[in-house]
């Protein structure tokens, strides 16, 4: 310990006690209740005795994770009579004591620390509160004079890892367990197999992590659109790896050792290339890099299941095991004999039933070893399995429906809850899957649905967030995508609703990237670059602007002259109101120096807005607004799921708006966006026609699109028409579909 250190902590013993009372405690996830008072206690005195009954002996060598504290045993209390006054207790309450089964309290005053729980759990989550609390400080060994009483909302509180597309060493694994408890996250969902790579030793089927681990390309997207080969290990081009079994029993041991169950995923009956590879007789064609989904007519597929899923269970001991259940094309099915013999023997009518025969048998069987399948909401097609817990992802309505048939569900919806998609502009952000979730919108989310019942809201269990790792490669890209989110979803699945509030998550936010900086954690920083947003008023007929930074209450400066924002411009402090088409451009400042991007928006307040659009071709899924969607004024954001961007598929964009009079035009445009990943395309062209009476029309113009499908990241292109002053009342617009994907717009736009 060098001088300095030691000075700083006489000097904090000498000091007057009322000296380190604070105002409060910037913890995440928010407490319930939080009492200051005036006093500390210093984690570095000497000789520092850590006492525990029984039952707590093991948790207490928890305490070693706060930064400063030195002590060697911990002494045994026999009886409650027997406490010491001094130092760290931990205890369980008194009879009579009304603290909440699972709940904690942890008081600090001059003395020392007593932590009271009624089991491992509650005194885990206390530990990791002290943990918090020490790692805020300037001073970590100084903890100041409290009370917390706290426990949790859900007793599910998720985060999960994809390491099938890349491969994380057990070191990081081991990092990703400690962040997840000081947020007091308790489930580590660990996706293990997939197309992209089988990760887990299993004995009895070597071939797995012999080949099936490994790929000739490190990334997974250039895998991804090349043949999609496996390679055998120790080629000099493998890439991949896994964990052996002994390495998972390590992990299951230290994330236990913080409070948190290792939950194991094994794909099935889709997701399941890499198997079918090495082990192609369980595939419908019986040959490698055909099929993705097992055969469910073989019966050898069952028998290759159940042996796998007996070792797998033999190394986790989570009651939960997840089993996927998604995705599956369940083409093959169709034309296999073996799978038409087996839905003709069991009474199956399609292959929606085939699919829920295998998710049941594997319930059953699961069951039988005393545990409990979990799937994503697939898994209810066919019917559920009884029994079996529901990870609702492809939105709510999956969560919905389960609960309200009685079964239990996790609330893991896409948006907000996946963490692969962009957190910022996605044009300045690393390549990502698609989507837009920002910090806010994380913390905003409301696991129980008001569709759920009242009498059925007990079934849902609490929520996880989702980190697929198609496009992060490294440690530090998954570190770089999971935090600060991560401590948003610890809110969300913690505190009690009524009690959150984002202004004030936003202010105790600020004080943990200290936190994240002192853990080496590549956490994403907030940008300086604004956001404009413009919204529509029909009554007013004007444009209500408003601008927001993800700074901590920046200083933001302003103009509508189309110059860019210098120390001198307006700045910005409530909403705007434009009554014509304005550019605006802002920027955030400190004092005099301007910090980072400028953000522009052109407000197009023009001619078609709240004009009747006639769809020759319908929306698909995407509705946005109906039929006001392309004429409302309002222009869509980073996500084609914000609810500005109206979606098209078969036939592709076919509208005509009605301007109910000849009128004379002078431009058209139109955006569209483009992201691959998800099947977002560019149109092949846009086609601008013209008419008077609404039956015979003219080609204008056409404009081909210069967008490749090869350029995957998220981007957009506007389509403009001049027209030249031309004369007429309607003007129809389409859009080729090519691929086949979808084509998203959000505005047309007509002066």
């Amino acid at each position: 310990m060098n001088k300095s250190l030691i000075l700083s902590m006489l000097i904090a013993c000498l000091l007057p006690l009322n000296l380190f009372a604070q105002e409060s405690i910037p913890l995440i996830p928010k407490p319930q209740k939080l009492i200051m008072e005036s006093g500390s206690y210093n984690l570095a005195t000497p000789g520092l005795q850590v006492s525990a009954f029984e039952e707590f002996m093991d948790v207490s060598e928890l305490l070693k994770d706060l930064p400063y504290i030195d002590f060697e045993e911990v002494e045994l209390i026999k009886k409650r009579k027997r406490i010491p006054d001094v130092g760290i207790r931990l205890i369980p309450p008194e009879d009579g004591d009304k603290l909440p089964k699972n709940a904690y309290r942890v008081k600090v005053d001059s003395q020392g620390i007593v932590i009271t729980a009624w089991d491992s759990p509650g005194m885990i989550n206390a530990i990791m509160t002290l943990v918090q609390i020490s790692y805020l400080q300037d001073k970590g060994y100084v903890v100041p004079a409290l009370t917390i009483e706290d426990s949790p909302r859900f007793g599910y509180r998720g985060l999960h890892l994809d390491v099938s597309r890349h491969f994380f060493p057990m070191s990081f694994l081991e990092k990703y367990i400690d962040l997840m408890a000081i947020y007091k996250l308790n489930k580590f969902h660990w996706h293990l197999t997939d197309g992209a790579g089988w990760r887990l030793e299993i004995d009895q089927y070597p071939e797995l992590t012999q080949k099936a681990a490994w790929r000739n390309f490190a990334l997974w997207k250039d895998w991804w659109n090349s043949p999609r080969r496996y390679v055998e290990m120790g080629s000099p081009n493998a890439h991949g790896g896994f964990y052996t079994q002994e390495e998972a029993r390590h992990l299951v041991d230290y994330a236990a050792k913080k409070g948190i169950t290792v939950i194991p995923e094994i794909e099935m009956p889709g997701h399941s290339e890499e198997v079918l590879a090495v082990y192609p007789e369980l595939s419908c064609s019986g040959s490698p890099y055909i099929n993705s989904e097992f055969c469910i007519g073989n019966e050898e597929t069952f028998t290759f299941l159940t042996n796998v899923l007996d070792e797998v269970m033999a190394v986790f001991p989570s009651e939960l095991i997840h089993i996927g259940g998604d995705e599956a094309s369940k083409e093959s099915w169709k034309t296999c004999p073996k799978c038409k013999k087996r839905m003709e023997e069991e009474g199956l009518e399609n292959v929606d039933e085939l699919q829920s025969y295998l998710i049941k048998r594997i319930n059953e069987y699961v069951k039988s070893k005393g545990r409990k399948i979990i799937g994503w909401d697939e898994i209810l097609e066919g019917g559920l399995a009884e029994g079996a817990t529901v990870m609702s992802w492809r939105g709510e309505e999956g969560g919905i429906e389960a609960a309200n048939t009685g079964h239990d569900v996790i609330m893991t919806p896409g948006s907000p809850m996946y963490f692969d998609s962009y957190q910022s502009n996605p044009m300045d952000q690393p390549e990502a899957i698609g989507g837009f979730t920002p910090l806010s919108k994380v913390y905003d989310y409301e696991p129980i649905p008001g569709e759920i019942a009242d009498n059925n809201q007990k079934h849902i269990l609490g929520v996880q967030a989702n980190l697929w790792t198609e496009y992060m490669p490294t440690q530090e890209h998954v570190e770089y995508m999971a935090y600060p989110r991560v401590l948003a979803l610890s809110e969300v699945a913690w505190t009690a609703a009524e009690q959150k509030d984002w202004d004030d998550f936003e202010n105790r936010l600020q004080s943990h990237y200290l936190l994240l900086q002192r853990h080496n954690v590549n956490y994403y920083r907030p940008t300086y670059k604004p956001m404009i947003k413009a919204l529509y008023d029909d009554s007013t007929e004007s444009s209500k602007v408003t601008i927001s930074s993800e700074q901590y209450e920046p200083t933001i400066r302003y103009t509508i002259d189309g110059t860019d924002p210098t120390k001198n411009s307006p700045a910005y402090v409530e909403p705007l109101e434009l009554l014509k088409s304005t550019l605006i451009k802002s920027a955030v400042f400190a004092d005099s120096t301007r910090l980072g991007a400028i953000d522009s928006l052109q407000v197009d307040i023009h001619r078609a807005i709240g004009k009747e659009v006639v769809y020759n071709n319908p929306w698909d899924t995407y509705e946005a607004h109906g039929a006001k969607t392309l004429v409302n004024g309002i222009k869509g954001g980073h996500s084609y799921g914000d609810g500005e961007w109206q979606g098209f598929t078969k036939g592709g964009l076919d509208v005509t708006i009605d301007f109910e009079r000849r009128e004379e035009f002078n431009s058209l445009s139109i955006r569209f966006m483009q992201v691959t990943g998800p099947g977002v395309y560019m149109p092949g062209k846009v086609v601008l026609e013209v008419s008077d009476n609404g039956k015979d029309f003219k080609e204008w113009k056409s404009i081909k699109n210069d967008v490749p499908t090869t350029r995957s990241r998220l981007n957009f292109k506007e389509f403009t028409f001049d027209l030249e002053g031309k004369m007429a009342r309607y003007l129809r617009v389409k859009a080729t579909n090519p691929q086949g994907g979808y084509l998203f717009t959000d505005e047309i736009i007509v002066y």
